[in-house]
């Protein structure tokens, strides 16, 4: 076990046990990854930010229920992050449908470029350039998994891809991203 995670353990234990500086340890530690990750997925980072924010109160909630046999802690943080943004995503998308069967113009109105859209669009080419920078494979695995919402054994599947092969290019891909976004910032 490295020690980085032996210490998010550690972390995930006191949270569990209402220690207030671990939460803020942990959330110091894993806020900008995931963060870019909720980016990635929501395109808006006032979005981001708020799913963040329910993402770690769900944590501080939740801490108990953290397994550490079944995922590490950035694991577990990172798959609540992205069920809470693919929720979103559902929600607006049904939201736009009924708007735009109540109104009935769908798609006529053009709204020019904000700030938020522009900050977006930045942020977007910010992973799209990291994205790019990582293996056929890794990239593949990482699209799949967090933008199509498949599963380690559905990716393996679809790709025809041993189980481990597919796990070590995600967790060696998000190292990567990581690497490459915290630069940028």
């Amino acid at each position: 076990m490295v020690e980085h995670e032996r210490e998010d353990r550690d972390l995930m234990r006191r949270v569990a046990d209402r220690d207030g500086g671990a939460f803020a340890s942990l959330f110091e530690r894993h806020a900008p990854v995931t963060l870019g990750l909720l980016q990635r997925i929501l395109g808006a980072r006032g979005e981001a930010e708020e799913v963040l924010q329910e993402t770690f109160l769900q944590i501080w909630m939740q801490a108990d229920r953290y397994d550490g046999v079944r995922s590490t802690p950035r694991g577990w943080i990172l798959m609540l992050a992205r069920s809470r943004a693919l929720d979103r995503l559902r929600r607006r998308e049904s939201s736009r449908r009924r708007e735009e069967a109540v109104s009935g113009e769908a798609g006529d109105a053009v709204s020019p470029l904000g700030t938020e859209r522009l900050e977006s669009l930045e942020v977007k080419h910010q992973v799209s350039s990291a994205l790019g920078a990582l293996s056929p494979d890794q990239r593949r695995c990482i699209e799949l998994a967090f933008f199509e919402g498949l599963t380690h054994t559905q990716i393996a599947e679809r790709l025809a891809a041993p189980l481990g092969t597919v796990k070590s290019r995600i967790l060696l891909g998000m190292s990567k991203l990581r690497q490459a976004l915290s630069a940028q910032s």
